[in-house]
């Protein structure tokens, strides 16, 4: 069975840019300085609600808010783990005292939000205090004044979670706080309860489901097989005495992964659930529901849990909010449990930028995640992200500019971006005549797929191109808000790149700013061109993420009910087996090979980034570099030049782990300090 939903999910269009470009001035834009208060950044879950606000949020309204601090020293320790840590990694009482904010700093805030009936917890890193309270003490420990807004219902499309109706809160007037406690705050997440992040799996078009072919309904088995991780659990790693960590803003049923794993052919602990230990960041994610990406949660831990089927799994499940986003990795750090670390959700680097540009962001929103992964770094926590499946224009469904973008925080330099491929063979459909042959293992791009769906619609080849519903393929690009990591400079195809120009941005709009893009022009045959790029290079390495070439998923649907006032609450139909694809499968894939890495050497390999780039330009590398030009190997835009190593549509390529495990061992630990 196969999902198909292309309801378009937030490709929004000019009329939401100039809505919420409207919206962003009518607010005011920047906060003044109030009573020797200095303003502080906030999430962007602020700025884009959509409506305008009917009333004030009742003032016994319990919230969590993450006041996230200045890390110390970050020139520092950025340079330490571009190096790959050399002087070894950290504890957390280590990376404490040299990089987080003193405890008397924290003893501070907390001593100040206490004055107004907020209880606080800060997180041994010095770098995150979690507050609970209510709206009404928030409000005024902030000098905010927080409002409500409708949320209209939005469905999902190829199997990537929509968002439930019903309420929001928050507040578009930038939060204050005095001047000695503002100056070690780096932003205020969680005064909008407003959900932002979006999931990286995505299912199969209705009418371009392929038939049973060797390269569809795949295991984790295959992708261990095709990857040359076999040869690891040969040799013992089989994930023993590991941890792999879950971020995730969706809420997870462990028994679901069990029976996934038993049916794959594990078998007692390797099969049980209690591998699965649930902890609940700022509240939890809710009811296990489809509506809310429980799917998401549920791939990551099966697939995994899987590829390390002795290690135990921590799954840090927190709302899908700013600061529930945040919280989950500042958690993840500070218990500094999970040797390897994955999650799937981001938003455009689009989306970041045009709230920035109004004043009702900045780019501190971007920076917290930064210092979370820095520490997870700095302590040898492997961690790796989903790059996004709208190929090299990120926001085409999000707040719908058809520009090039990138996904955050996968374009954060201090996390490994996985990126998404297509297999080899012949794909054949169950509803139409003909076929597909992709006759090498490729950047995944759905440009191969558009005349199948052209054909199958009866539309002109052009409209199926331009339409951003049919925008998929594995992110990759330029951040333009990261800029490139040192592990980077010098490896060929990281600043220069070639590209096939299917689609030309049009109707540009002039917003916060920026000047954004709202239509496409089509070419059916472009010419490969060449280009430089600039900022962070994404992704790091990539494997197969192509739906049509994609992986068994046992999915949960949940009580959806629990979600909607106007579900009729019918008893949910048990799970059943899905084929899906999407960044997400890549990003707990990864983490599962690591811990199983990490078991067969004993150690933790940590932060990839500055070891692989170094791996990569010596003899025997352990990628495949896809570096085939042209129409044959992109992810809608970018696509290989001859003899480079990276490909801004897949990285450094694809891994074979046996070599890359050699080469870890080889490397060594990071001496101890």
């Amino acid at each position: 069975m196969k999902q198909n939903l292309r309801t378009p999910r937030r490709a929004i269009g000019l009329g939401a840019i100039v809505a919420a470009a409207a919206l962003v001035a009518l607010s005011g834009g920047g906060a003044a300085r109030a009573g020797g208060k200095l303003p502080i950044s906030q999430g962007i879950g602020a700025a884009v609600l959509p409506s305008a606000a009917f009333g004030d949020t009742p003032a016994d309204t319990q919230e969590t808010v993450a006041f996230v601090l200045q890390a110390n020293n970050l020139g520092a320790l950025e340079a330490q783990v571009s190096s790959g840590m050399p002087q070894g990694y950290l504890t957390v009482a280590q990376f404490a005292r040299q990089y987080g904010q003193s405890p008397a700093n924290v003893a501070a805030l907390e001593h100040y939000l206490a004055r107004y009936g907020i209880s606080s917890h800060a997180m041994a890193d010095g770098l995150d205090v979690q507050a609970s309270g209510t709206a009404g003490e928030f409000d005024a420990a902030l000098s905010v004044q927080q409002q409500q807004y409708r949320v209209p219902p939005l469905p999902g499309h190829d199997g990537r979670p929509g968002r439930p109706g019903g309420v929001a809160h928050g507040t578009k007037q930038a939060p204050l706080l005095p001047r000695d406690l503002a100056r070690s705050v780096l932003a205020v997440l969680g005064l909008s309860n407003y959900p932002t992040m979006q999931s990286n799996m995505i299912g199969v078009p209705e009418q371009a489901q392929p038939n049973d072919l060797p390269n569809t309904h795949l295991v984790p088995a295959d992708f261990a097989n095709r990857y040359d991780l076999t040869p690891v659990y040969a040799q013992g790693g089989t994930g023993h005495g590991r941890t792999i960590g879950i971020v995730t803003l969706a809420s997870l049923d462990p028994n679901v992964a069990g029976q996934f794993w038993k049916e794959i052919g594990l078998s007692g602990s390797q099969a049980s659930a209690s591998r699965v230990t649930l902890d609940n960041v700022d509240g939890g994610s809710g009811p296990v529901n489809e509506l809310s990406g429980s799917g998401e949660s549920t791939l990551d831990v099966e697939q995994s849990g899987a590829l390390a089927p002795d290690a135990s799994i921590v799954v840090y499940q927190a709302s899908n909010t700013d600061a529930g986003f945040a919280d989950a990795f500042f958690q993840a750090a500070s218990d500094n449990t999970a040797d390897t670390l994955s999650t799937s959700w981001g938003e455009s680097e689009t989306v970041i930028k045009f709230f920035a540009n109004g004043g009702q962001e900045d780019p501190n929103y971007a920076r917290a995640f930064d210092e979370a992964f820095l520490e997870l770094a700095a302590q040898g926590q492997s961690g790796f992200d989903a790059a996004g499946d709208a190929g090299a224009y990120d926001d085409s469904d999000e707040l719908g500019s058809t520009d090039l973008a990138v996904d955050n925080p996968a374009a954060s330099p201090w996390i490994t971006a996985g990126g998404g491929t297509t297999l080899p063979g012949t794909i054949t459909f169950h509803s139409l005549p003909g076929s597909v042959t992709i006759p090498a293992e490729r950047a995944w791009g759905w440009d191969y797929l558009w005349p199948v769906i052209a054909q199958a619609e009866g539309v002109p080849l052009g409209d199926v191109a331009a339409d951003p519903a049919n925008a998929a393929g594995g992110g990759g690009g330029y951040s333009s808000m990261e800029p490139m990591p040192s592990y980077q400079s010098g490896v060929p195809g990281t600043n220069t790149f070639s590209a096939v120009q299917y689609l030309t941005p049009i109707d540009a709009v002039q917003a916060n700013g920026l000047t954004l893009s709202t239509g496409w022009t089509f070419d059916s045959n472009p010419p490969t061109t060449h280009g430089h790029g600039n900022g962070r290079a994404v992704p790091d390495v990539s494997t197969d993420a192509d739906p049509e070439t994609g992986y068994q998923l046992l999915y949960t649907f949940g009580d959806s009910c629990e979600l909607d006032p106007s579900d009729p609450c019918q008893s949910p139909p048990p799970p059943s087996y899905l084929q899906y694809g999407g960044t997400s499968f890549v990003a707990p894939q990864l983490n599962g090979a690591t811990a199983a890495i990490d078991s067969l050497l004993g150690r933790r390999v940590g932060f990839w980034n500055p070891s692989i780039y170094r791996f990569a330009t010596q003899r025997n590398s352990p990628f495949a570099p896809l570096d085939t030009p042209g129409t044959s190997n992109d992810n809608l835009y970018y696509s290989g030049t001859p003899g480079t190593l990276y490909n801004p549509a897949t990285g450094l390529g694809t891994p074979d782990f046996a070599r890359l495990a050699a080469d870890f061992a080889a490397a060594g630990a990071p001496r101890p300090r």
